[in-house]
């Protein structure tokens, strides 16, 4: 019978499950995929094991720090498309800290925030493009 040769996956999983009693869930989640078979991790086969690891993962919460990562280069992203210089960490930090920005450093600011900022330098850049066809435009004429 095919058995999984490493547990890794189904330890991280589990690991960043809620639970006061980790033991106990594990055994919980074996009998689930093995539909009352065993409580054994080792005693599963892979396609058993499988299932358990899709199951876990749509059960995991993703992880905040990834999170905030990926919504900090987006911002920064979009900053530097802006023209700010994002080597710099003094001028991001006074650029988000003014009041029509997020009115605290970059640091600070958080994952439904970023969002909100990403938007609003969506927006600045969308303007500052329109102004300068509309100069564009009137010089041509």
């Amino acid at each position: 019978m095919n058995k999984p040769e490493n547990y890794a996956a189904f330890y991280g999983l589990l690991n960043r499950m809620q639970s006061s009693d980790k033991e106990e869930l594990k055994k919980s989640i074996v009998l689930q995929y093995t539909f009352g078979r065993t409580d054994s991790l080792r005693e599963m086969d892979m396609r058993e094991y499988n299932e358990a690891l899709n199951g876990m993962k749509s059960s995991v919460p993703q992880d905040c720090q990834d999170i905030l990562r990926a919504r900090r280069s987006e911002v920064l992203l979009q900053m530097q498309r802006m023209g700010i210089d994002t080597t710099d960490w003094d001028i991001i930090n006074s650029f988000c800290a003014d009041s029509r920005i997020a009115g605290k450093p970059f640091g600070k600011i958080t994952v439904d925030e970023l969002r909100v900022l990403f938007v609003k330098l969506l927006a600045m850049q969308r303007k500052r493009q329109y102004k300068s066809s509309i100069a564009v435009y009137k010089n041509n004429l």
